[in-house]
């Protein structure tokens, strides 16, 4: 679970960087700012600003800072407390729909059509409410299927108010209610945004073709994360093998995108460099489509691109927090995002617990690193990955050390080479022969791990071993160096 995110001097999991300018200047170290995106979790969640405000002090009064920096903190923790909190309850109060009842009209597709077994799900937004419509039987899927976020579709239907427990499960999609569709008829481009990031998805479908299925739909996931088209045991055998995440956009995903512009920001000079770069990650943020992880890891590259330039103190946790900070500010409901739980906690264990294990690792010589990243990585998810899936896979540690870098592989040469074979399909077969030979490795990987995966007890018994075998590790390092 590779969280990682930076290229070209810009790493949202880099060590502390301060700016010689910047080393006397009084202010807030990192847990201050960890308290920051703490308080304003909290204010989101309660939605009570009574409530925030109480965290804010009691955080406040246990975070160790000069006084007026610590005044100074403790003012604008409750201001933005009180805030996300009131933006919170407001945010609830707005999922639900203005008007009910017929419409017959232009609506605008949010995200691409989510294929289930039996039917297709598509995100339209009508008078600027977003509602989930669903296309059942072979011949209304198929047409729907070819539709693309950013597409104005000419529909009418019936605007209904969802339930209780399913408004609650899409609220973080911002979904106000359901359009049963009767027919739908003409579709329009988007603007130019849209159709510039449909043409960039074209291309990676162009070139997935070139690679037989169900490892075509695998590349795109590894890609531009459209898992789509993916069958259901492929599926299941990467959640049981611990690898779902690789699917998801990420920082992983970024890092690779900024990689590979490197050696043309690298010619150009700090503010003009700033700028492409943050252009780059919000074009790739746009080809995701907006997803809840790689949100995070683009504000992550963002944050982390400015504190480079202005020679800002860049630590993983300060820029972390920063983010989940601005993120919930500006939207509470990504809070109810399990994708959102997985990137942060991931996040947070590769930058923190990851390279503390590894320095204990070091006996292990090459494979430190990465062992102590993936533990660090699974330590972030555990508590989300129960709640929400009941399962933490003991295979994962082995398959994330096998399929990681093999798929990062596939991540970096797989989005240059699918736009060159969306432009010339005739160096097709050629040019997606590595990302072919990579997603079959990649996918051999999460099948065996599904296989080996054992049952419960056995798996918690084997985290329990893995458990003792850390801390054995770890008592004999401190004894070998005493």
């Amino acid at each position: 679970m590779n969280e990682v995110t930076g290229a070209s001097g810009y790493d949202d999991c880099a060590g502390p960087t301060v700016h010689p300018r910047d080393a006397d200047r009084p202010g807030v170290g990192d847990g201050a700012i960890v308290g920051l995106a703490l308080v304003t979790a909290i204010g989101v969640w309660t939605g009570d600003p009574r409530v925030a405000t109480g965290a804010a002090l009691i955080v406040g009064a246990s975070i160790p800072t000069a006084r007026r920096a610590g005044l100074r903190w403790l003012v604008l923790a409750v201001l933005v407390a009180v805030g996300a909190g009131l933006h919170a309850r407001q945010s609830w109060a707005d999922l639900a729909p203005d008007v009910v009842g017929p419409f017959t009209g232009w609506g605008r597709l949010i995200d691409d059509p989510q294929p289930y077994p039996s039917s297709t799900r598509v995100i339209i937004e009508i008078d600027g409410e977003r509602f989930e419509m669903w296309s059942r039987g072979r011949a209304r899927q198929q047409r729907v299927r070819h539709w693309r976020g950013g597409e104005w579709i000419h529909v009418r239907g019936e605007r209904v108010e969802l339930d209780a427990e399913r408004a609650h499960r899409v609220a973080w999609q911002h979904v106000v209610g359901r359009f049963d569709v009767e027919w739908a008829s003409d579709v329009a481009p988007g603007g130019p945004v849209a159709r510039a990031s449909n043409r960039v998805r074209a291309a990676i479908e162009r070139a997935a073709e070139f690679i037989p299925a169900p490892h075509g739909a695998l590349y795109r996931g590894l890609v531009i994360g459209d898992d789509r088209e993916q069958p259901r045991d492929m599926i299941e055998r990467f959640r049981a093998s611990g690898l779902s995440h690789l699917t998801a956009v990420s920082g992983q995903n970024v890092a690779f995108v900024l990689a590979a512009c490197g050696p043309l920001l690298v010619r150009l000079r700090p503010f003009s460099r700033w700028a492409a770069t943050v252009a780059v990650i919000a074009w790739f943020v746009v080809i995701t489509r907006f997803e809840p992880s790689i949100l995070r890891a683009g504000v992550m590259a963002g944050l982390s691109a400015t504190a480079f330039m202005t020679g800002r103190e860049r630590s993983p946790s300060r820029i972390l927090s920063l983010a989940v900070t601005g993120l919930l500010l500006v939207d509470p409901l990504l809070l109810w995002s399990i994708g959102f739980w997985l990137s942060v906690g991931a996040t947070a264990g590769v930058c923190t617990v990851g390279p503390w294990l590894a320095g204990r690792f070091s006996a292990l010589g090459p494979i430190a690193l990465p062992l102590g990243i993936t533990l660090g990585a699974q330590v972030g998810v555990v508590v989300p990955s129960l709640l929400v899936f009941g399962r933490l896979p003991l295979v994962s540690v082995v398959a994330n050390l096998l399929a990681v870098p093999v798929a990062g592989m596939v991540m970096l040469y797989g989005l240059p080479a699918g736009l060159l074979v969306g432009a010339v399909p005739a160096v097709g077969p050629l040019a997606m022969f590595p990302a072919r030979v990579g997603t079959k490795w990649v996918d051999t990987v999460a099948m065996l791990g599904a296989r080996l995966e054992p049952g419960p007890p056995w798996s918690w018994v084997g985290w329990v071993g893995v458990l003792v075998a850390v801390l054995a590790s770890l008592l004999w390092g401190r004894f070998r160096r005493r």
